[in-house]
């Protein structure tokens, strides 16, 4: 770094100590994102008092690529706008090249998922012998097959479901309502829970909710959350577990097996496709996998 950006850092530095009695971290902060921005304008032939915002661009370009963290770029860019708004106030430069500029958008963690092996191994942990393990499983047969939010299964009554047409309805965030399908293989499980173990575990208490706790209630959210962990242990399941798994695993094996985005969008009750993006990284491997296959010169 030359003279003149060291000098002027050093200035500036100053000026915060004194008018704002910041931290000594917090002065190294600003000395840090400061240098980083002032090594990069010399590279292009620049100070700090000459950057304009084409530089910064490209300063925040380079960060990109670097994969630097936008959460990361976001803290240098409160020191950078600081600096440059206290070059303004002084008088040294015309106009502020920083007020444009918007914070990076930080990338959303992929949600967690299971393999379609894992997701077998998951479904056949509960022991059906028992009037639990039957509902157990029932239950995690509607979650996959239908994708449904754990809050949705647990407030399924018996009117939301159509065992003749094979789907339900489910009541989902503000209050909106979808018809999804089960297929044969939850539908069975629900029929045999219905005829095998629901009465039992009503425990003589008239309630239309579909799956009962022990106690003849609608579960929990949170109980309903433990039998799955509680599962997954039994059936030696390694990967993340969270609430919403079987959810993501229902999207994320729909489109591996080719089905459209917005149809994805419609089963999960998203009110826009933007909330379904995330998972569009499966989509695109799929469509790269499918040319490396088909494509003569691929």
């Amino acid at each position: 770094m030359n003279l003149e950006n060291q000098q002027i850092i050093d200035e500036f530095l100053d000026v915060l100590w004194l008018e704002s009695g910041v931290s000594k971290n917090t002065l190294e902060s600003y000395r840090f994102d400061l240098k980083a921005l002032a090594d990069f304008a010399e590279k292009k032939q620049a100070n700090l008092i000459s950057v304009n915002l084409i530089l910064l661009k490209d300063f925040l370009a380079h960060r990109y690529h670097l994969g630097l963290a936008a959460r990361s770029t976001s803290r240098m860019l409160a020191s950078i706008r600081r600096f440059f708004r206290w070059l303004l106030n002084d008088h040294r430069i015309h106009k502020d090249p920083s007020i444009s500029l918007e914070n990076p958008k930080a990338t959303k963690p992929l949600p967690s998922s299971l393999s379609e092996e894992d997701v077998n191994k998951l479904l056949e942990a509960p022991d059906i012998n028992t009037e639990i393990g039957l509902r157990d499983r029932a239950m995690l047969e509607v979650l996959y097959a239908a994708g449904l939010r754990v809050s949705e299964l647990i407030n399924l009554d018996m009117n939301s479901i159509s065992l003749s047409q094979g789907v339900v309805r489910v009541m989902g965030k503000g209050s909106k309502e979808r018809l999804v399908p089960l297929g044969d293989e939850a539908l069975d499980w629900l029929n045999k829970y219905l005829d095998n173990a629901r009465a039992s575990l009503s425990r003589g208490y008239l309630s239309d909710t579909v799956f009962l706790s022990q106690q003849g209630q609608v579960m929990t959210r949170q109980a309903f959350w433990h039998r799955i962990k509680k599962m997954a242990e039994q059936a030696g399941i390694r990967a993340r577990i969270s609430p919403h798994t079987l959810r993501h695993a229902f999207a994320t094996h729909l489109l591996n097996h080719g089905a459209d985005l917005r149809v994805v969008q419609l089963l999960l009750g998203h009110s826009d496709v933007a909330t379904t993006t995330i998972y569009t990284h499966i989509a695109n491997a799929r469509l790269e996998a499918l040319y490396q296959e088909h494509h003569p010169r691929a």
